[in-house]
């Protein structure tokens, strides 16, 4: 099960489609035991009652509501027969804790939720002889309310508001929710005023129509982008760029073109109502200006940011435009593909779901025990059983990983079949259906050690980030320094990994190898074309990143030009927040496909030109729009090479010499390196200013962090796969 290999490693032979096999059969038995003691803690929670109490409720002496009880030692009205009484009912249902986010209330079981306020205890007598529901602790009888001394504590608060029971889990609810404005108000934390959070969620209730139309248009956009790629994705980066460019210029010159309207209207409405207008309505004008004035900065700042990357980039595109144009024919052979976003999801929102269920369950699992500020009975988990609660969390991140690495699996296996495919018209009839066939028969192992390495990462991180939230504002400057830190390289190092868990997949698929053979050879390969990784990963990520900026820019375009009628900004910013948060997942799940498609083609084209040079009996599998470039390579390296031929002959015999090992390489190395420098500088400098604007800490503070990160990950890790490039020996058509 581990990682660990034979010390000498025989070089491999790529056999594509061949030799098929179960791989990591260890993981899948593990993995499998995993799932059993998943679906273990649902089952203990069903037997052990948790699950009715959360579906029937539970009064606050441990009775389960709508069925017979049995009695608990030690705790007073246990074990009663509440067979009739099938509804929850709080005595003050109002009274929320914020901390703990539940009522804090006693609770009874009634046979009936009050349907009409009752404002004195004879009309709670009235109500209990009428209906046979008292709503009084069981020990006071119905008939005696108005009386007894006790009804002050064990009696609902009066006035009682009519109530309705909630569909599936029988709680009398208030019909007036107003009551739990305060703790809306409370988990909304970052509006300190309360009319501000007023008009928020009035201006979402008053856009609901226009929130659902454009969610729809981003869902069109994602697709038309969609059909785009697959279409004429070898002028896509300018096509993209062009749109881009236009739409953040068009974008923020409409930001600016309402901050000057709204400055205007304001000093015509201070000029003409100077007398009339109060103090009130002047800084509530000043205060809608001053936002459309933050929201055009914003926007003319990532505006330049935007044209500055573009300006960089502009070159490095030969190869990335070429994997696009295969990558849309791959769509086109396999249109199934674009409905993988929309398969992963529903299986990740099964399950979420799912987890969600067994978590509450286990919140009504447990031993009943006492509250001692509330005296009510509550259901806690002691004792060892409380670790089921992080076994659960556990599950959920390994789970989650496991759906998401069984989508790479799917789509490689699916990219794989249709690359090493000489004659495409002998695909398989369903390239996709074939390919979850494989995984589900031969790879499940694979994707579950894969999948669990990246959970070893994300829990140490999630951790720390819940330290950091927790000690915000405790902390002193260096050890808030330190632990953003500790986060940042935890996500670098599981952005990395998961690369390098996409390409071991896609090796998988390949040569039908284990995960730790795979990702040996995957990386192998990778540090053998160090320089065409960093190219793609930057261009071809930086162009999908744009696609999924033209969406939501595009959409949130469209929003403000629907959303402007409202005059106040503070009404529309929400809904138009929320718009946009839609339209960047729509297009980060469509786009990641086209993603995994571009990263698993160049893996089997730099496998292709290792082991293929085109002569007879080791032909090319590449498509034709590949092998142009390969072509043109080897004609700029031809031509490069009989420029300097000149130039070594003058030079002195050592250098002549080193010089011609490295040349023998294919490939020169002083460019790269000045790319590679020039790439350090830009995205440092970038980091800096997204951090610095991003954060409230002084610049000196931010280029701290980024350079302690930057010296720590970026460098050593860019510079390892160069030197690697340069140390290994591939053939000539390799460059």
């Amino acid at each position: 099960m581990g990682c660990c290999g034979s010390t000498e490693r025989t070089k491999r032979e790529w056999k594509p489609l061949e030799d098929r096999s179960c791989t990591d059969l260890p993981w899948f038995l593990l993995f499998t035991v995993f799932c059993v003691g998943m679906g273990g803690i649902c089952g203990y929670t069903i037997i052990t009652g948790g699950a009715a109490r959360l579906v029937f409720g539970y009064d606050s002496y441990g009775n389960t509501c709508g069925q017979r009880n049995e009695y608990i030692e030690g705790v007073r009205l246990s074990g009663l027969d509440q067979t009739d009484k099938k509804y929850v009912f709080f005595l003050d249902p109002c009274n929320i804790d914020i901390v703990q986010r539940k009522i804090k209330s006693m609770a009874l079981c009634v046979s009936q939720c009050p349907d009409e306020e009752l404002k004195t205890y004879g009309d709670l007598k009235r109500f209990a002889m009428i209906n046979g529901s008292e709503l009084c602790s069981y020990e006071l009888a119905g008939h005696k309310y108005p009386s007894l001394p006790e009804r002050f504590d064990k009696c609902p608060k009066l006035p009682v508001p009519p109530s309705k029971a909630l569909p599936v889990f029988n709680r009398c609810t208030p019909v007036d929710i107003s009551c739990y404005a305060k703790f809306a108000e409370a988990v909304v934390t970052f509006v300190s005023d309360n009319s501000m959070l007023h008009r928020l969620i009035a201006g979402v209730a008053a856009s609901k129509e226009i929130i659902v139309g454009l969610c729809l248009l981003a869902l069109v956009l994602s697709m038309i982008l969609m059909v785009i790629i697959r279409y004429i994705s070898a002028v896509l980066v300018w096509i993209l760029t062009a749109l881009v460019i236009l739409g953040s210029l068009g974008g923020t010159s409409v930001l600016w073109w309402l901050y000057i309207d709204h400055r205007l209207t304001m000093n015509e409405t201070v000029v003409k109502d100077a007398k009339e207008a109060t103090k009130e309505d002047l800084e509530a004008s000043k205060d809608k200006v001053q936002g459309f004035m933050v929201y055009a900065i914003a926007a003319t700042v990532f505006t330049v940011i935007l044209l500055l990357l573009m300006l960089f980039m502009r070159k490095r595109v030969a190869l990335t435009i070429a994997l696009f144009h295969v990558a849309g024919k791959v769509f086109i052979h396999l249109p199934l593909l674009v409905l993988q976003p929309f398969c992963t999801f529903l299986a990740l929102f099964l399950f979420w779901i799912y987890w969600i269920l067994v978590l509450l369950f286990l919140g009504t699992t447990g031993n009943p025990v006492q509250n001692e500020e509330t005296g009510l009975i509550e259901f806690r988990l002691t004792g060892p059983l409380q670790y089921l609660t992080w076994y659960h969390a556990v599950g959920l991140i390994w789970i989650s990983e496991f759906i998401l690495a069984c989508q790479q699996m799917t789509v490689a296996g699916a990219v794989v079949t249709y690359y090493f495919t000489r004659d495409k018209n002998k695909l398989p009839l369903t390239p996709i259906l074939s390919s979850v066939l494989r995984l589900m028969r031969y790879h499940l192992g694979t994707v579950a050690k894969g999948s669990f390495i990246i959970t070893l990462i994300k829990i140490p991180r999630l951790i720390l980030m819940y330290i950091h939230n927790q000690l915000k504002g405790k902390e002193n400057a260096c050890a808030r320094c330190m632990l953003k830190a500790c986060i940042c390289c935890l996500w670098c190092l599981e952005k990395c990994l998961n690369y390098l868990n996409q390409n071991a997949y896609a090796a998988t698929a390949i040569n039908s190898t284990s995960f730790c053979t795979s990702a040996r050879d995957a990386f192998v390969i990778l540090v053998e074309n160090a320089l065409r990784v960093a190219a793609i990963n930057t261009v071809g990520d930086f162009v999908l990143f744009l696609g999924k900026i033209l969406i939501v820019t595009t959409t949130a375009f469209a929003g403000v030009l629907a959303l402007n009628y409202q005059r106040d900004y503070t009404e529309w910013v929400l809904p138009l927040i929320i718009v946009c948060l839609f339209a960047f997942l729509v297009a980060h799940c469509f786009l990641s496909i086209f993603e995994i498609v571009v990263d698993v083609l160049f893996l089997c084209f730099a496998i292709d030109t290792k082991y293929n040079d085109g002569t007879p009996g080791k032909e090319f599998y590449m498509d034709k729009a590949l092998m142009e470039f390969v072509e043109n390579s080897r004609k700029s390296v031809a031509t490069v090479e009989r420029g300097r031929s000149r130039v070594r002959r003058q030079e002195e015999a050592e250098l002549t010499e080193i010089k011609a090992m490295v040349s023998g390489h294919g490939c020169d190395p002083g460019p790269e390196w000045e790319a590679l420098q020039e790439f350090h500088l830009y995205y440092l400098l970038l980091c800096v200013l997204v951090d610095w604007a991003l954060s409230d800490q002084a610049l000196v503070l931010c280029l701290s962090q980024d350079m302690i990160i930057f010296l720590s990950i970026c460098l050593p890790t860019s510079t390892l796969f160069l030197l690697g490039s340069l140390l290994q020996r591939p053939s000539v058509s390799a460059c």
